[in-house]
């Protein structure tokens, strides 16, 4: 898909999304019925996955599961729900809920969570990121769920920017000339390398997918303490994810769309003011891309590749434009808070499509990091799209 038609898609996208379900709904009388599923000291409830549904009026919490007692009692006064339970399989069998909330940031719970909700005939699942341990689990997720016929929207939030649309519009017009390539860095803290690669770099991977298109091959490798990771330095991660290595990724992707990208996370590099973001750099300019900072992005006009005497201006791009005032008043609370991804996947249900960041389009992104383990178990070899193994490569070493 070119660029110029890909933004008429994403402006198309953006524009029907803006009112989404109106809340005209819970007038009549067609309120979606949300059942909650956290787990205290297991990952809780996520960013904000439970108390989102209490701030649309299209939306009702009939109940909440926590296996943690105390957890529980407090997510039901949190919640407001008339019910609580301690086994969330009983609850969804009970609750006859519409939509099941997700919260728990160990991933190793999902995949049993999202097949049960699908079993029980959900008919969308709003779940926290990263969506699961394995390409393996995704894909028994993804089974479930087009079995069912359930919508899958993932919390990959600034996927539902309406900013990313300027932004196909701006490249598609020419204002960073050529794309050669996209760089993203992860936020690089205590956790930087392959954990930050997870938690966080997984919405960056997520956001070159949407630029990228899918990914063609991948070749990475990973350090602890600037030596390559053998064997021995694999352990168990933490929130869940599995078999993990490494305080330090480097990654090269090949992406479907003609240039390559590039992920890197080093522990300690970022600081609070910069990283955790995307840069799309091209003949003719940059266009810099934070995650879950408002205003999201920016645009460098002119060749980074050229040194110049005047200093460069960097330009704030909201869903209107270049240099133009964010439109969407509330537009932290709209992403941040979650508001636009439920209200898509109400939609999304409605209009029997896939949410804008869909279940494959998470299975994607943890194919992504998949890779690039299975890159560096091979000594930096090259990984191909579709990938063969299925499971965690470090695990298999």
């Amino acid at each position: 898909m070119n660029w110029k038609r890909r933004a008429f898609i994403s402006s198309s996208v953006a524009t029907a999304g803006a009112a989404l379900i109106s809340p005209s709904r819970a007038a009549e009388g067609s309120r979606m019925r949300v059942a909650v599923i956290g787990h205290t000291g297991r990952g809780n409830y996520g960013h904000g996955i439970d108390t989102l549904w209490l701030d649309l009026p299209e939306a009702e919490i009939v109940a909440v599961a926590d296996a943690d007692e105390r957890g529980l009692a407090t997510a039901v006064e949190r919640l407001k729900a008339p019910k609580g339970y301690a086994d969330y399989r009983q609850m969804l069998a009970e609750a006859k809920a519409d939509i099941v909330a997700i919260g728990p940031r160990h991933v190793d719970q999902h995949r049993d969570m999202v097949v049960a909700a699908a079993e029980a005939s959900a008919r969308g699942i709003y779940i926290e990121k990263p969506l699961c341990r394995t390409p393996a689990e995704a894909d028994e997720m993804v089974a479930a769920c087009e079995k069912a016929n359930t919508k899958v929207a993932v919390a990959h939030r600034n996927r539902y920017h309406p900013a990313l649309a300027a932004i196909d519009k701006l490249v598609a017009e020419g204002a960073i000339g050529r794309l050669l390539e996209i760089r993203a860095r992860g936020k690089e803290d205590q956790r930087g390398g392959a954990l930050d690669l997870w938690v966080l770099g997984s919405h960056l991977l997520n956001l070159i997918h949407y630029f990228g298109g899918t990914p063609l091959a991948c070749s990475a490798t990973l350090l602890q303490d600037g030596r390559p990771v053998t064997k021995a330095d694999v352990k168990e991660g933490d929130e869940g994810v599995g078999a993990l290595a490494g305080n330090a990724v480097h990654a090269r992707f090949e992406m479907e769309r003609g240039f390559p990208a590039f992920f890197d996370s080093v522990q300690g590099a970022g600081n609070s003011a910069a990283g955790f973001g995307i840069q799309l750099i091209g003949t003719g300019g940059i266009i810099d891309l934070r995650a879950d900072k408002e205003p999201t992005a920016h645009l460098l006009a002119g060749s980074p590749f050229q040194p110049v005497t005047d200093p460069r201006a960097w330009q704030v791009i909201t869903s209107g434009g270049v240099g133009v005032p964010e439109p969407v008043k509330d537009i932290r609370m709209q992403v941040g808070g979650h508001h636009r991804p439920a209200r898509d996947l109400i939609a999304a249900i409605s209009e029997d499509r896939p949410p804008l960041c869909s279940l494959e389009d998470a299975r994607l992104t943890v194919e992504m990091i998949m890779a690039i383990f299975g890159s560096h178990r091979l000594g930096g070899g090259r990984v191909e799209w579709p990938l063969k193994e299925r499971g965690n490569p470090l695990a298999a070493w």
